[in-house]
């Protein structure tokens, strides 16, 4: 990345009741505080209705925030299998409105965000909270659900450039058979 230039990342931690988002900016190797702030639904409402609140709310994100690209958690396993689902169409919405932005999205497992943050894949909240704050510069204490969004963002930040190579390869590799006889 040519020096000075700026890219945008957002984090989503989806939720069903709240989405936690934040966005880094990248100049060089540097990580730059930009915002965050959680996307909340009403509980008292239908299912459908929470999914267009989130929607809505990570539409508004994106729209002022301006980032390039996003990172979303995956969803684990729950032993509950009603509260599962409900996370796994919170992530949906987290996934589909980066995408209808024309935003890349990319996904990471939390063990691979929390040891890409923290060292560790089974660290604790209070620890992901306390590396968040030391590897972003002007970050401020932020609540877990933001704080998890940061992680997430800045997982996607140490990873991005293999990501990015690993797909030049791919595609080369595609058109290099593409193009035999």
């Amino acid at each position: 990345m040519p020096e000075g230039t700026r890219l945008r990342v957002i984090g989503v931690d989806p939720g069903l009741r709240i989405t936690g988002w934040a966005v880094i900016g990248l100049e060089a190797s540097r990580l730059i505080y930009v915002a965050h702030g959680t996307v909340k639904s009403r509980d008292r409402d239908s299912l459908a209705e929470r999914l267009v609140q989130l929607f809505d709310g990570l539409t508004a994100v994106i729209a002022e925030q301006r980032p390039d690209e996003a990172a979303v958690e995956e969803t684990f396993v729950n032993r509950n299998p009603t509260t599962t689902l409900a996370l796994g169409q919170a992530r949906a919405v987290a996934l589909l409105t980066p995408a209808r932005a024309g935003l890349p999205v990319f996904e990471y497992t939390p063990n691979l965000i929390k040891k890409t943050v923290v060292g560790a894949g089974h660290a604790a909240k209070e620890q992901v909270q306390a590396m968040v704050r030391i590897l972003v510069r002007g970050c401020p204490v932020v609540q877990a659900d933001a704080a998890d969004a940061l992680a997430i963002a800045i997982c996607h930040a140490h990873h991005r450039t293999a990501i990015r190579r690993l797909q030049a390869a791919e595609r080369t590799a595609a058109l290099a058979t593409e193009s035999r006889p």
